[in-house]
């Protein structure tokens, strides 16, 4: 086990425009052009799964058609053109992405709004334009590996603003429309070809993560090949797309205890009534096995929601040691599969 990463992970860049993102200021020159490196760097970090989104002082119809017509505007989300703070933009990006403020990387020409910013939001990365060249050489936009999920993110996030313009269209019950999204969560044992992706969710997921432990590559191997556990990945798609492999569970199977050593959940898919499928899963299976089923349980500063997920599935804390908690289900009562979608489980190893 690696413990608790240190190693600083930016999952979205948000750009200032004037004479940062393009040289000139929109407003006094409509003609503005390009700055050399920045689409490169905007096109490389989209390839590596970071995200864009914009945090300009500025004129939102001017800029919102000056993307368009340089030709970039795709890149960014939820971007933020208004008359507001940059610390307040940021915010906003960061709630509609559902993701750490301290995951965000901001780059301005302007000494006073970078300062503005950290005053605000001390976690966060700012990059002064004048070194754009050297963004892509931060160790904090290079990822390990680059999965396919990595670079098919920024697409994915598309998807999830489409379903949110449905969502807020439809006259019926939440229920109704997760019906209406024909979705589909497949578990499986995880495969060689998964575990870079492996790799990845235990380092970029922090509020859906029962411990915050991170494995790399070479350890999730071994546990996927061993007889005594189980490294389960979930994935879910829908009619809009896929979500992509959005959960992980690592399964230690003494001879009559169970202990789940991990369980993590994508933020993206929140919302979608998904969070309890995998533990389900695995309480549907410990009981069958009729084992005791245990399981690990860190407190982070970001985790509360998956304490409250493992007590409302029956867990109760039976041991602690420090921050470290063990809790256990007596597997009485097991939460049914949710019956607006359909699960799938592969089980061959």
């Amino acid at each position: 086990m690696s413990g608790q990463e240190d190693k600083k992970v930016v999952k979205c860049v948000v750009w200032d425009l004037d004479n940062t993102l393009w040289d000139g200021v929109l407003l006094e020159d409509p003609g503005v052009t390009l700055r050399r490196p920045v689409v490169e760097v905007i096109k490389a970090l989209d390839e590596r799964g970071i995200l864009h989104s914009i945090a300009s002082r500025n004129d939102p119809d001017a800029a919102l058609a000056k993307l368009a017509e340089l030709g970039i505007a795709e890149y960014f989300l939820y971007p933020q053109i208004n008359w507001g703070t940059k610390s307040a933009s940021i915010q906003a990006i960061a709630k509609s992405l559902n993701i750490g403020l301290d995951a965000i990387a901001f780059v301005d020409d302007q000494p006073f709004e970078m300062d503005e910013v950290r005053f605000s939001i001390q976690d966060i990365l700012c990059i002064d334009a004048a070194h754009v060249d050297r963004i892509l050489d931060m160790p904090e936009v290079n990822p390990r590996f680059v999965t396919e999920d990595s670079r098919k993110r920024r697409k994915m996030y598309l998807a999830d603003i489409e379903r949110k313009a449905v969502e807020d269209a439809h006259q019926g019950t939440p229920e109704a429309f997760l019906a209406s999204l024909d979705m589909r969560f497949t578990i499986a044992r995880a495969k060689e070809e998964d575990l870079q992706r492996a790799e990845e969710l235990t380092l970029r997921t922090n509020q859906l993560n029962t411990t915050g432990d991170t494995y790399s590559y070479d350890e999730l191997e071994r546990f996927r090949r061993s007889p005594n556990h189980d490294l389960l990945i979930a994935s879910l798609d829908d009619r809009y797309g896929t979500y992509g492999k959005i959960g992980l569970a690592l399964v230690e199977r003494g001879a009559g205890t169970w202990t789940i050593k991990l369980l993590l959940m994508s933020c993206r898919v929140m919302s979608r009534g998904v969070g309890t499928v995998l533990l389900s899963h695995i309480l549907h299976r410990a009981k069958a096995a009729g084992v005791r089923l245990r399981a690990e349980f860190v407190s982070t500063p970001r985790n509360r929601m998956m304490y409250v997920t493992y007590k409302f599935a029956g867990f109760r804390e039976v041991e602690k040691n420090g921050d470290r908690s063990m809790m256990e289900n007596d597997l009485s009562q097991i939460q049914g599969f949710p019956p607006y979608m359909r699960i799938d489980v592969e089980e061959a190893r």
